[in-house]
């Protein structure tokens, strides 16, 4: 039986990984500063534990197979372009990154997944809403729109120095924007999806949801069931990437708040509002994926919003009514 170590097991695409490699045969171990808040705590082993620490990093690592890295210091718009919380997100990501793929090294790990993010892809090719361009090879000129963004691209290369000098085949992915159930919905941490989901839950008849910026901006969402599609393909695969994982399906912002809303049967209407918003476009572009895995998502976005929004409407009304 294959040993895969899950970090950041605590969080949301983590805990949907967890059962997804049981669900192989795998034997998972995870680790996390938090448990799974929402219950999806599957794993054969679950350690607390803080991966910024060197010692915790080795020892989770031992006896591992594969090792799939995505414990991050991240959050949605409100946490990350604001400029409030760039040191943390910056320094907790990259210590948790060096200490990961150092012990990893010193473990003998056969193979390790990181998760990078599409915010590292340049600011200057997203500017046009109606036409980003976000295909592997656009990453430079670097410039990515946050420190987030930038402590991504750094550890990319982490991760494929350590491959060139001591031979760890490692496998690179970055994630557009992921969303589905058991995922962060409120506290400021949640992403648009979630958010959406959340104001329209909440709100009643007649009334309206803030959506943040001139609601112009695009971007494309991944269901959290392709995500992990996306991550067993490649880790399957000889190719090394970095690679995108998302959808193609590039929506206006506002226009995807009206797909919540119509979901969820209200009559609301949207009032935009300045807030932080991030870059004007963004959409994945899936040219390599396909040709390198011959993979593509399946699921139109509105399928995993009908899901999410069941989900999240559950926990608003669960929490109303506690």
């Amino acid at each position: 039986m294959k040993k895969a170590l899950v970090c950041g097991a605590g969080g949301f695409i983590g805990g949907h990984l967890v059962n997804r490699l049981k669900s192989e045969g795998y034997w998972v171990r995870g680790v996390d500063l938090k448990n799974n808040e929402y219950g999806n705590m599957n794993a054969d082993e679950f350690i607390l534990g803080d991966l910024r620490d060197p010692i915790i990093a080795g020892q989770v690592c031992k006896d591992m197979n594969e090792v799939y890295q995505l414990a991050a210091d991240m959050g949605g718009a409100g946490y990350i372009f604001t400029g409030d919380n760039d040191a943390d997100v910056m320094h907790n990501s990259a210590m948790c990154n060096l200490n990961v793929l150092h012990a990893s090294k010193n473990e003998n790990v056969e193979k390790i997944f990181y998760s990078s993010s599409a915010c590292m892809y340049p600011e200057y090719n997203q500017l046009d809403p109606d036409n980003p361009k976000c295909a592997e090879g656009s990453a430079y000129p670097a410039a990515p729109d946050s420190e987030y963004g930038w402590e991504k691209l750094f550890s990319e290369r982490l991760y494929l120095s350590y491959s060139r000098n001591h031979g760890i085949p490692v496998r690179i992915a970055r994630f557009h924007n992921i969303f589905g159930p058991q995922g962060t919905w409120t506290g400021g941490k949640e992403k648009a999806p979630a958010a959406f989901c959340r104001k329209v839950a909440e709100a009643t008849d007649g009334t309206s949801i803030e959506v943040w910026g001139d609601g112009k901006q695009t971007r494309s969402f991944l269901y959290i069931d392709e995500c992990l599609d996306g991550i067993r393909n490649l880790m399957k695969s000889d190719f090394q990437g970095p690679v995108n994982i998302g959808s193609e399906e590039m929506i206006a912002i506002n226009d995807f708040a009206e797909m919540v809303i119509k979901i969820s049967g209200k009559n609301l209407s949207i009032n935009n509002i300045p807030g932080p918003e991030g870059v004007r476009g963004r959409n994945s572009d899936n040219e390599l994926i396909y040709s390198k895995l011959n993979w593509k998502p399946s699921q139109p976005l509105i399928d995993g919003m009908n899901k999410t929004y069941k989900w999240v409407n559950e926990q608003v009304h669960t929490l109303v009514n506690a």
